[in-house]
């Protein structure tokens, strides 16, 4: 009994499919012909299509009927605008043309048309380049500004701003002083020597980690142009690292045992180059890029931390609000 009455509805549903022929509820200009909505014949043109559109339209314009009529104009402008709205579209003309050449093809004509529907407008490539573009930017400009911050900073520390005035009065003896007109005001000769104080700096201090004079190929753009580079250099890095150290047993030398000790301390390399050479020389001494020696040094420096913070007079009155007064308690003061 159930499987007729499964049979009966499929049947059905065939029927309601197949009743209109050609033409679908709910899609295109649904039981209406778009070409005899418009009253064009399919062959024609965009220009004959455009000039049935206007003369419907201005016939049909709900603005041009009274009240009473108005209702059914309205209704009639929205069919000849969506016939319109598909033939002028030479791909949206061409999904319907085939849907009229096809017409058992019913679930294929559904997904065409809702797939052109639901599309995006834009161009993704267009939008994939503009978004790289503007990363790329952001990027480059964060960098400067991060290394103007470090300038600025150094600039205003005593140990390089006397070691720069150092050298400016070094190269001051070999210049001819300034006479007469020449001659700079106190306030000229400030400002000069705020300039040169920086520009030594810059010149002479090699600032790394993420406070480094930024690169044009660490931004994305260059990043992507040179990725086939990097994976293949990568790859080749990594057949050596293998040949070398785990097949031949090699010992390490001073930059593999730097790598080593960069990846148990879970930093990246710029990160890492901002360390100071005595904290990098004090990490080779004891010997760190052994992994024993580093969970030992780690607990160690752990373990001080904690004799730090419970020596100190913030944290122990911190401890002592939070006990008083910390979440999952009640005072009178509340």
């Amino acid at each position: 009994m159930v499987s007729k009455v499964v049979v009966c509805g499929i049947f059905l549903l065939l029927n309601v499919l197949s009743s209109s022929g050609h033409l679908l509820e709910g899609i295109y200009c649904g039981k209406e012909n778009c070409y005899d909505v418009l009253g064009v014949k399919r062959e024609a043109t965009k220009t004959e299509i455009s000039k049935a559109y206007r003369a419907l339209a201005r016939k049909f314009h709900p603005d041009l009927h009274k009240e009473a009529d108005k209702k059914e104009a309205e209704e009639k402008f929205k069919e000849v605008a969506t016939a319109y709205e598909i033939l002028r579209d030479d791909e949206a003309r061409t999904d319907y043309d085939y849907m009229l050449d096809n017409p058992e093809q019913y679930y294929r004509h559904y997904y065409r048309y809702y797939r052109r529907r639901v599309a995006p407008k834009v161009d993704v490539r267009l939008v994939i380049i503009v978004t790289i573009s503007v990363i790329s930017l952001i990027q480059y400009y964060s960098g400067w500004q991060r290394y103007e911050t470090a300038i600025k900073y150094f600039v205003t520390v005593p140990k390089y701003r006397n070691k720069a005035l150092e050298m400016i009065q070094q190269d001051a003896v070999k210049q001819p002083k300034r006479t007469g007109k020449n001659r700079q005001s106190k306030t000229e000769q400030k400002e000069e020597q705020e300039l040169l104080i920086r520009k030594v700096i810059e010149e002479k201090m090699d600032i790394k980690g993420a406070y480094a004079k930024p690169e044009i190929t660490d931004i994305l753009w260059i990043q992507l142009l040179i990725s086939p580079y990097t994976i293949a250099k990568y790859f080749a890095w990594y057949a050596r690292w293998l040949w070398k150290f785990t097949i031949m047993r090699q010992e390490y030398g001073d930059e593999e045992k730097l790598y080593l000790i960069r990846k148990n301390l879970g930093m990246g390399q710029h990160q890492f180059d901002g360390i100071e050479e005595e904290k990098i020389r004090e990490y080779l001494e004891l010997e760190l890029w052994i992994k024993e020696n580093f969970k030992e040094w780690k607990a160690e420096q752990e373990e001080e931390m904690k004799k730090q913070m419970a020596d100190n007079p913030r944290y122990k009155a911190y401890r002592r609000y939070m006990k008083n007064h910390g979440p999952g308690r009640m005072t009178f003061e509340d």
